[in-house]
């Protein structure tokens, strides 16, 4: 098993019976900044319980980070909080359903949690958090100030805009 930026190895038997806190030092979150695109990652910390299923170990918990985003607009940088429910359940490999054609559609319930594969007698809990949190991460989020720098490229607003075709088009509208 490859050691990612966040990995924390967990023995699948025995079962860690306590909360597992997984807290990402200055590396990690360096590494983690490096691997999602982001200006900086301040503090990451999941509070995680292991739950030992029919076929599954089931972790459920919450994911809380701090984190600095770029602009996708402006490309400032701004800070972005993060708290987001933890629902994963670990299966071992080779038993996650393939339906043998890649465009068939799967349907997700709504509490349907994220599946994810191991093997041996272990599973990397870190990696699971650093997969939550990447998905987490609104790729195109925009800063405060991301108005004024359309405004300063001359991008404006659908609607707003000005001129003699626009002016047409709106009394097309209006009749």
């Amino acid at each position: 098993m490859s050691e990612g930026e966040l990995s924390r190895i967990a023995k699948v038997r025995p079962l860690p019976g306590d909360t597992q806190i997984i807290e990402a030092n200055a590396g990690e979150r360096a590494a983690l900044s490096k691997r999602f695109d982001l200006a900086g990652i301040e503090s990451l910390v999941a509070t995680i319980e292991l739950e030992e299923r029919a076929q599954s170990i089931r972790a459920e918990g919450r994911l809380d980070a701090q984190i600095t985003q770029i602009c996708a607009i402006s490309a400032e940088e701004f800070p972005v909080r993060i708290s987001e429910p933890l629902d994963l359940k670990f299966v071992p490999s080779g038993s996650l359903a393939v339906t043998g054609n890649e465009d068939d559609e799967i349907e997700l319930e709504a509490d349907d949690c994220d599946e994810i594969e191991y093997s041996g007698d272990t599973l990397d809990i870190g990696e699971a958090v650093a997969q939550t949190l990447g998905l987490a991460i609104d790729p195109y989020a925009e800063g405060p100030n991301a108005d004024a720098a359309r405004k300063a490229a001359g991008i404006i607003a659908e609607g707003e805009q000005d001129g003699p075709l626009a002016e047409a088009l709106k009394s097309l509208k209006q009749g």
